[in-house]
């Protein structure tokens, strides 16, 4: 397979979506459970919940931006085997002008999680990872994981984490087994202490953490939030007004697409009281930082 090599023309675009989902594979393999999949459709009352790599990359080459595209290993917990990363890779170097590719990989699978965060990286250009605590059943914090972070350290590519409020499992008995409290931003406090050269990107507002996420952002220079998964209207207002202020180089745009379009987020996003030389930095100047584009 051919591998990813970046040919996005950043001067032309007008915005970067940090937080797009892929969510089956060019064999119609997809990466979660049928369970999971309409329960949290449901919850987001989504319209199309599995669009092909194509159809996403012609979403985005239409609206002028660009998009980081994702899906999320968590065989072990789910014992369900994700949609091919190789598949999601190869379909973004064909459509290089708009998608940015990341790995995924379950830290439980330990040295193997390693090889494949490597392999994903150096053989097929993957230009950074995606890891959802919750979903992937463990604790970011934990020493066990530590050689992972390490590893991605050294390979000097960001990390995406999701934090707080959880779609996934939502309204089903048991939350289908998912446990919120891996979601906490205050366990990837640990990560983003003890490895200052991996950035740390905590996805989504972290209801009922905010403040927590905040502050972690704040303190910590290698730690961002993106914005996805909310509509803009419901951001809490503590995160709005740190957008506007210390936050305002550490934020970045996010949809969760195709949870929610680029259209509605950027509709609600609008009225937001945010000062008119923040906007831009949301919408891609963090970006461009964040995922190294400007080198």
């Amino acid at each position: 397979m051919p591998r990813y090599e970046l040919g996005i023309d950043v001067d032309k675009l007008d915005a970067i979506d940090m937080h797009v989902h892929l969510e089956v594979d060019s064999c119609g393999h997809t990466s979660l459970p049928a369970a999971l999949t309409e329960a949290s459709a449901k919850y987001f009352k989504a319209e199309d919940r599995s669009p092909s790599l194509d159809k996403i990359a012609d979403t985005y080459r239409e609206l002028n931006m660009a998009a980081v595209v994702f899906t999320v290993d968590a065989r072990t917990q789910l014992r369900h085997e994700p949609n091919s990363i190789e598949d999601l890779i190869e379909g973004a170097a064909r459509h290089n002008d708009v998608l940015i590719p990341f790995g995924s990989v379950d830290p439980r699978t330990g040295e193997e999680a390693i090889a494949r965060a490597k392999h994903q990286a150096l053989e097929l250009g993957a230009r950074g990872f995606k890891f959802h605590p919750s979903l992937q059943g463990f604790d970011p914090s934990s020493e066990e994981f530590y050689p992972l972070w390490e590893a991605l350290q050294e390979l000097g590519l960001p990390a995406v984490f999701h934090t707080g409020q959880n779609g996934m499992g939502a309204g089903l008995p048991g939350g289908h087994g998912i446990k919120l409290r891996y979601s906490n931003p205050l366990l990837l406090d640990d990560v983003a202490a003890d490895f200052p050269g991996l950035t740390v990107i905590m996805a989504h507002p972290s209801v009922p953490w905010q403040e927590e996420a905040n502050s972690i952002a704040t303190h910590k220079a290698n730690v961002f939030i993106d914005l996805s998964g909310w509509s803009p209207k419901y951001f809490p207002e503590s995160l709005v007004k740190a957008s506007n202020s210390v936050l305002q180089e550490k934020v970045l745009f996010g949809t969760d697409f195709p949870l929610i379009t680029p259209q509605k987020w950027l509709g609600a996003f609008a009225d937001l009281p945010l000062k008119d030389e923040v906007r831009p930095k949301i919408l891609k100047g963090n970006a461009v930082r964040v995922l190294g584009l400007g080198e």
